[in-house]
C-alpha cells in the first residue's frame, strides 16, 4: 500500500469491482483503447491485476481517496516482458474514473508509484507509453517529469488503426 497527501494505492477488493466495470464501459475513459470492456473483461482485469499484487507486492494498484474510501480508478506498475522492442521493462500507467479527471489524481498517484519504483523496487528505468492522440495522459507523464524518446506502432493493434500509433516516454532513476 501506497499513500499521498490525497489517495490510497492499495489492493484491489470486492468493492472496486462495480465502479471498474462501469470505468469500462465508459466511452470517454475508453477513448484512447481500442474498446470499452466487457464485465467479464473488466473482471478478468481485476483478478490479473489483483494476483500480480498479491505474487510480487506491488502492479496496478486500486487508487481511493483518503477523505470518503471511493474507488477512483488505478495507478501503478507493469511488467512488459516482451510485448515491445523496448521490452522487458516496467511500464507506469493510469486509468481514472472520469469524474476525478483534471484534479491532479493520476499525477500525484503516479509520482508515489514512480518513488516506490525507484527507491524500493530499484529500478533504473520506468517507461509510459499512449496513442500519439492521447494528449491528457501524454500531459502526465510530461509532468512526472518523463521524457519523450520516441515513437512506435503498438504490436497488438492493426495497421491503420487511429491508435496504432504511441508515443513513448521513460524516466530513469534520480542521481543519490
Amino acid at each position: 500500500m501506497l499513500e499521498t497527501p490525497r489517495l490510497i494505492l492499495r489492493q484491489w477488493q470486492l468493492t472496486d469491482q462495480q465502479a471498474f466495470i462501469a470505468m469500462g464501459q465508459d466511452p470517454d475513459v475508453m477513448h484512447y483503447f481500442p474498446k470499452c470492456l466487457s464485465k467479464e473483461e473488466s473482471l478478468k482485469f481485476i483478478e490479473a491485476v489483483t494476483e500480480i499484487i498479491q505474487r510480487q507486492g506491488w502492479g496496478f494498484w486500486a487508487v481511493e481517496l483518503k477523505t470518503t474510501g471511493q474507488f477512483i480508478g488505478f495507478v501503478g506498475l507493469h511488467e512488459q516482458a516482451t510485448q515491445f522492442d523496448f521490452s522487458p521493462c516496467v511500464e507506469i500507467g493510469w486509468r481514472l474514473t472520469k469524474s476525478f479527471w483534471r484534479q491532479g489524481y493520476a499525477t500525484e498517484a503516479a509520482q508515489a508509484a514512480l518513488d516506490y519504483a525507484f527507491h524500493t523496487l530499484q529500478l533504473e528505468k520506468v517507461v509510459s507509453f499512449t496513442a500519439v492522440a492521447n494528449h491528457p495522459s501524454e500531459a502526465v507523464m510530461q509532468k512526472l517529469g518523463m521524457n519523450k524518446v520516441g515513437e512506435f506502432n503498438h504490436p497488438k493493434l492493426p495497421a491503420q488503426h487511429h491508435l496504432e500509433r504511441h508515443v513513448l516516454y521513460e524516466l530513469k532513476k534520480p542521481s543519490a
